[in-house]
């Protein structure tokens, strides 16, 4: 009897327990774990064996390949997750396992959006404190503190679990999770009177409601563009991909 694979998934999107789900149903399943950071206080949990938790660094994740056997590993992490990649990729390059990249890709602005696009959280909080007014920040709760020194704006920040850093002056914080409907995303920016929309682009559908409600109120939208990812890294946008990678990544 052929000894069956296992894969480790690098989780914490929709893309990641999609992509566990779908192995677990293929005939030639393999042993799917899920690698969560832990971030969340009430994650959604995918099928399969998962764990909770950072690895200490590439060193960590580098020991974990080697001590658990893993023969694929797909970081299917959230497009912000830079060091999470980044340590994939050397702990994978060190190991000698096969890596693959599933990420969604990107939205794009439409002839209706106004969108300024900024490199990072830092420059967002900069372009906020040029133009003050109501703003309806979505960027995380890691980074709700670049805004904390802004006292020209007024804040409702949606997050899923409360902030732990330092708040701006006037805010309101929104406990809530995706996926949104645009009616919902209108009647929001409508009720507080948002005039600017400060969000990362993460891409896929889960969140992508507030773009289209943004455009329609002509609410000017700040978007942090992505990080960097290391070069030559291979990658896929598809979870149709990542699966077939997963079953033979050759």
């Amino acid at each position: 009897m052929t000894e069956r694979r296992t894969v480790l998934i690098l989780g914490g999107t929709g893309e990641a327990r999609a992509l566990a789900a779908r192995l677990l149903d293929d005939p030639a399943a393999p042993t799917v774990i899920t690698s969560l950071a832990g971030r969340v206080q009430r994650p959604r949990l995918p099928r399969g064996q998962v764990r909770i938790g950072g690895f200490g660094g590439f060193e960590g994740l580098r020991d974990y390949l080697a001590d658990t056997g893993i023969d694929a590993v797909v970081d299917a992490t959230h497009p912000f997750a830079a060091r999470i990649t980044a340590n994939a990729v050397a702990a994978a390059g060190q190991a000698g396992v096969p890596l693959l990249r599933l990420r969604r890709p990107p939205w794009t602005p439409g002839p209706a959006d106004r969108w300024t696009t900024v490199p990072d959280i830092t420059a967002a909080a900069a372009a906020v404190a040029d133009r003050g007014g109501r703003v309806f920040l979505t960027t995380g709760r890691q980074d709700v503190g670049a805004f904390a020194d802004i006292d020209d704006a007024w804040f409702l920040i949606r997050v899923v679990d409360p902030p732990t850093v330092r708040l701006p002056a006037r805010h309101r914080i929104l406990s809530s999770r995706g996926p949104y409907e645009p009616a919902g995303e209108r009647a929001l920016l409508a009720e507080h009177g948002i005039t600017v929309l400060v969000t990362k682009n993460s891409g896929g559908e889960l969140t992508r409601a507030k773009l289209a409600a943004a455009a329609e109120a002509g609410v000017e939208v700040i978007m942090v563009a992505r990080p960097a990812e290391p070069a030559g890294l291979r990658a896929v946008d598809r979870v149709e991909a990542a699966v077939a990678w997963a079953l033979d990544p050759g």
